[in-house]
């Protein structure tokens, strides 16, 4: 698929960049996952608009229309309203206000946000996360 050319004494040799011993496309070494503390804003913007993409991306498969629908539905309406909060405070906090520290802790509640959200689509999921706070965590969602 994608090779490499590695220049040796002697020759070159062609190898693959999906080999075992590579270190993988796709892995995030510690230096890769601290662009999250040394540019939190930069990692903010581009989490934020993957996240916009990702519900746009659900709008294109269902229509717009339906996708409201389920999003101001009775059941996730708090979560939804939260979840755009929290992604219009991180929007905000990144482009507005510059603060890395704000920043920072705007994602990790954008993230709780989004996760919250997921689980309303669940049947059950958000009381279930609830009752296990409650019994590891003393305390309530």
């Amino acid at each position: 698929m994608w090779k490499m050319k590695e220049y040796v004494s002697g020759g070159e040799r062609e190898e693959s960049l999906l080999d075992q011993e590579s270190d993988g496309i796709c892995s995030l070494s510690p230096i890769q996952s601290l662009i999250v503390f040394a540019k939190p804003i930069k990692f903010a913007l581009l989490f934020t608009f993957g996240n916009v993409l990702a519900v746009g991306s659900t709008a294109f498969l269902m229509g717009p229309e339906r996708q409201l629908r389920m999003m101001l539905d009775s059941v996730r309406i708090y979560a939804t309203a939260i979840y755009v909060g929290f992604v219009v405070l991180a929007l905000i906090c990144a482009l507005l206000i510059h603060s890395k520290i704000l920043t920072i802790i705007a994602i990790i509640c954008e993230i709780c946000a989004l996760f919250w959200y997921c689980l309303s689509y669940i049947p059950f999921a958000r009381r279930i996360v609830s009752e296990l706070m409650v019994r590891f965590c003393d305390t309530e969602l």
